[in-house]
């Protein structure tokens, strides 16, 4: 199994019109979110949704909202 994040519905949908700064920022942060759960889950097979299933994530510019799910690291922003 391999951990990755997507935009959720649809990048323009959740980040279209957003600074470009901010949005590297959050693909950055999805970035260190997808390492953590595949160092922390490994294959995937140790997932069994105990523990955070997402949470609000800082970063420059905003912020934005993450959901972790055993296939996905889904991503959505809010401005």
């Amino acid at each position: 199994m391999t951990w990755r994040w997507e935009y959720d519905p649809a990048e323009e949908y959740v980040v279209g019109g957003s600074p470009p700064a901010f949005v590297a920022e959050i693909e950055k942060r999805a970035d260190e979110l997808v390492r953590a759960a595949s160092v922390f889950y490994l294959d995937g097979t140790s997932y069994r949704e105990a523990g955070p299933k997402g949470n609000v994530a800082d970063v420059p510019g905003g912020f934005f909202l993450y959901l972790i799910v055993r296939d996905t690291s889904v991503c959505t922003s809010t401005r």
